[in-house]
């Protein structure tokens, strides 16, 4: 996203920054609020809910190369150098801190002023379409008025359902969530899903019509710093050996996530062999009695000794430890579509052991990048771990993964998510976009 100094070129941002440079934390270079215009050409309003930088980043860069401008509203979270490097990008940070140790009616402000900035801005806002990548935090208004109130505007709405129902996932849907996600998916103009799988639920049980429906691949991550350490180092730094069978459980724990398996697994295994240990480097996510139960069943288990835990969130800087400290990467899941981590791992070149769950069969190639197990099922994932660790994918592991990036990059590029993008935005920008036909133009 880059350009040179001599393709910049001199415009007047909306904190009145004459080259467009964007100071952190949504305020302008003289500590002012900035104000919350959109910059004149915009093709599309990216409202990423400012959060999940791999894909809010990875998508923007993928759309500028395709030659779309853009006004990226976004935080602290998800705010990058390269949101500020060419001139295609206006980005607006209207949700600022999100910081999680802020007390509760710091946290309320904070809500009510984002909800207050992102009305402000949708009622001024150059673009035509607006493409939601995600919610934000009250996802009934979220779906309802905020969705009624864009479509009154006259604004075009593409939204990514990264999950086409997460409260059936988490086992806590209602009659309310079904309705709301109903009202949002039928006020959208075209929805992007990440497989077929989702494409046939959004169908059957919202009755969208096909023809406003794109799969798209779920972008590779590369907004993860991979720097120059080794296998070696970041054993050391995480207490593992070259000797050690070491498995990661990486992410946000929650039920769906299914780490009860895994802790089973674990302690069969670990009672047969004295090299395995377990990673475990996430944070519970509204779920404390869950992470209770599984902590219980750790001390049980009489294995906790040879778990490694890191409870707690854990930063880009520091993601790459745990992935190249790892040997496999284990998704217990008992339900979900699509897996984000596992992606972020097959970045890393790591292979997965994963249970067969939603669309990941369609991700992994057995034997070659990782195992499939039956959900739910801690034997069968103990079976797949000791095949795992006598496979050829394990035994030239180092040389393997570079082939595991190589697959991961092909199948998920951001080129050919942009590419279907591009092709939606085509219809609903119309002829009115000046940036978005020169950009056609071969």
């Amino acid at each position: 996203m880059t350009i040179n100094k001599d393709q910049r070129v001199a415009r007047v941002g909306c904190s009145g920054d004459e080259e467009g440079r964007r100071p952190p934390s949504g305020e302008t270079r003289e500590g002012r609020p900035r104000t919350e215009c959109s910059r004149p050409g915009a093709d599309v309003g990216l409202l990423t809910g400012g959060g999940d930088k791999p894909y809010a980043l990875g998508l923007a860069s993928a759309l500028i190369a395709q030659g779309i401008s853009l006004d990226f509203i976004g935080s602290d979270e998800v705010d990058g150098p390269e949101l500020h490097d060419t001139f295609q990008v206006n980005f607006l940070n209207l949700r600022g801190d999100q910081r999680p140790d802020a007390n509760r009616l710091r946290k309320a402000l904070r809500v009510l002023a984002y909800y207050w900035r992102i009305m402000r801005y949708a009622a001024t806002a150059r673009p035509k379409v607006f493409h939601l990548l995600w919610n934000n935090k009250f996802e009934f208004f979220d779906r309802t008025v905020l969705m009624l109130y864009y479509r009154l505007l006259g604004r075009k709405i593409a939204f990514t359902a990264h999950n086409v129902n997460a409260g059936k996932r988490d086992g806590n849907d209602s009659f309310f969530n079904r309705l709301s996600l109903k009202i949002q998916y039928r006020l959208s103009d075209h929805i992007f899903v990440h497989t077929e799988k989702m494409k046939r639920e959004l169908v059957a049980e919202f009755a969208v019509p096909e023809s406003r429906v794109s799969v798209i691949p779920f972008g590779i991550n590369n907004t993860v710093p991979d720097s120059a350490l080794t296998t070696e180092e970041a054993k050391r730094t995480l207490g593992v050996t070259h000797q050690n069978k070491t498995l990661l459980f990486f992410g946000n724990i929650a039920p769906y996530k299914g780490l009860e398996y895994l802790i089973a697994s674990f302690a069969a295994l670990a009672r047969e062999c004295d090299d395995y240990r377990l990673i475990i480097a996430g944070r519970p996510k509204n779920c404390e009695q869950y992470w209770d139960e599984v902590q219980q069943t750790m001390t049980r288990s009489g294995v906790r000794n040879r778990i490694i835990e890191r409870i707690e969130y854990i930063p880009d800087a520091k993601v790459e430890v745990y992935f190249k400290a790892a040997d496999v990467l284990i998704l217990p899941y008992s339900h979900i579509f699509q897996s984000g981590v596992l992606f972020l791992g097959y970045s890393f070149g790591l292979p997965i052991i994963a249970a067969d769950v939603g669309s990941l069969r369609e991700d992994i190639i057995e034997g070659k990048t990782g195992f499939l197990f039956g959900p739910g099922d801690s034997a069968d994932l103990a079976k797949a771990i000791k095949t795992y660790f006598s496979s050829n994918l394990f035994q030239d592991l180092e040389n393997k993964r570079q082939e595991i990036r190589d697959y991961a990059n092909d199948r998920h590029s951001w080129a050919k998510v942009s590419e279907i993008t591009k092709k939606v935005y085509q219809p609903l920008l119309g002829e009115n976009s000046p940036n978005f036909a020169r950009a056609a133009r071969p």
